[in-house]
């Protein structure tokens, strides 16, 4: 038994033994504390007695941690060609049968790319990987089916299951959404602002009502929604791409997609990791290199007429796991949602005081007013997902583009970003364009689905 106590800044946990053969799934809110727990886990590693004792974490932190290290590794500006930093199969530093033994997480088709070039939840599978070839004692899962597809999580599940059962590993779950709860973890314990409120075996807590009363989503809680200040002019179409088509060497990402999108005309895109929901969403943008080779137009701009980058993104909002992870920079959660005024990472222009105003409102609405003065770097992953929303919304944007936008969210903020969605789609002024895995994303609202 390895028995548990944490006293630090940010956490009071007194009492929490973990004994061999359990799984727990520790469930807390966004901002409840899970990052501390996870780096406190980590620490007993340096702590314990006995020095075989192997920790692994896999979270978003972590993800963002070998992003930013690979771009600090990047070659680009020295070589005459796109340098795609360390390979898959280089981080694994596996032998093929090793390999074979995770082909549940398919990685034959990102096993030769570069970290830096692999989706979001691809990125999550290489890192998953790499810690179970690491054969840890105790592997930490911070959100693992976060961004997956519906095949991966399921598959990934599966593994888990059998995983569980081995005597020489034991899995420390850490879930914001209840529907992750599986049978196979037989105990759970609940986080709230840093404390352990309850913990015990599944079945007891699940059967807990003031668990359930913690993560329900009440809509007239929140603030009035702010007044837009801008009247934006809305083109008809939206969006218009004709034959678009990315390609990498001899690898086509896809070809002939049509895709013509009227003022309201909210449009969903589907399908597995890598099949390139993102690169399309890029292409509208204008944050693919290819966007200039194909036939697109974009809130009555069209791509390669001369047009400014700016020109259209005053009118676009933008929330995806790249922008997420490209916030690198400081700024308070109140100056990175007033950068949404002006379309840059990081707050460069002074505010106008109707600006500021407007962007604490927004603050509030996500439920992080009482942190408008916090490093965005300071904040939980789901709490700095909250700001970028805030910061794609302070314009209320004639054009919304939404890359899986919930990743990292709890079920409360879940449900709030999708009223979000209800309530710009009433107001008739805002066209949603939004990549997601989830069945419960897929709203009502949607006139269009695609399924890449």
């Amino acid at each position: 038994m390895i028995f548990q106590q944490f006293q630090t800044p940010y956490l009071n946990i007194e009492h929490w033994p973990i004994e061999s053969g359990q799984c727990w799934a520790v469930i807390g809110r966004n901002g409840s504390g899970k990052k501390h727990l996870a780096q406190a886990l980590l620490d007993q590693q340096n702590l314990a007695e006995n020095k075989d004792l192997h920790f692994s974490l896999i979270s978003f932190e972590q993800q963002q941690e070998f992003y930013e290290s690979e771009l600090k590794n990047d070659d680009t500006d020295f070589i005459d060609r796109l340098d795609p930093g360390t390979t898959v199969r280089s981080l694994l530093s596996a032998s093929e049968d090793e390999i074979q033994s995770l082909k549940f997480l398919n990685l034959e088709s990102i096993l030769d790319r570069g970290y830096r070039l692999l989706s979001n939840g691809e990125s999550r599978k290489a890192l998953l990987a790499q810690a179970l070839l690491q054969k840890p004692n105790y592997l930490i899962l911070d959100e693992p089916y976060d961004s997956l597809d519906k095949q991966s999580e399921k598959d990934l599940s599966e593994f888990f299951s059998t995983l569980v059962q081995q005597k020489d590993i034991q899995l420390i779950f850490l879930l914001n959404d209840l529907n992750e709860i599986n049978e196979w973890h037989s105990h759970l314990a609940i986080l709230e602002k840093g404390e352990m409120i309850a913990q015990g075996k599944r079945e007891e807590i699940l059967d807990n009502q003031d668990l359930h009363a913690l993560l329900d989503f009440d809509a007239n809680t929140l603030p009035r929604w702010p007044e837009a200040l801008n009247d934006f002019k809305v083109s008809n179409p939206v969006v218009a791409l004709n034959k678009a088509k990315v390609s990498y060497s001899e690898a086509v990402i896809f070809e002939d997609i049509d895709l013509h999108i009227k003022p309201g005309e909210h449009t969903l895109l589907t399908g597995p990791n890598g099949a390139g929901k993102s690169t399309l969403l890029h292409l509208i943008t204008g944050d693919h290199p290819q966007s200039y080779g194909n036939d697109i137009n974009v809130l009555g701009f069209k791509r390669g007429s001369g047009e400014s980058i700016w020109q259209l993104k005053k009118q676009i909002g933008i929330v995806s796991p790249e922008l997420h992870r490209n916030h690198r920079v400081s700024g308070s959660a109140l100056e990175i949602t007033l950068s949404g005024f002006f379309d840059s990472i990081g707050l460069y222009e002074a505010a106008t005081p109707l600006q500021v105003d407007h962007a604490k409102q927004w603050l509030a609405l996500v439920g992080l007013e009482h942190k408008s003065s916090t490093s965005f770097k300071a904040l939980a992953y789901g709490e700095q997902r909250l700001v970028l929303i805030a910061r794609a919304l302070v314009k209320q944007p004639a054009l919304l583009i939404c890359d899986e936008p919930t990743q990292g969210l709890d079920q409360i903020n879940r449900h709030r970003f999708l009223y979000f969605l209800e309530h710009l789609s009433s107001q008739e002024k805002t066209t949603v364009v939004m990549a997601s895995h989830r069945d419960d994303e897929q709203l009502s609202l949607f006139k269009h689905h695609i399924k890449l």
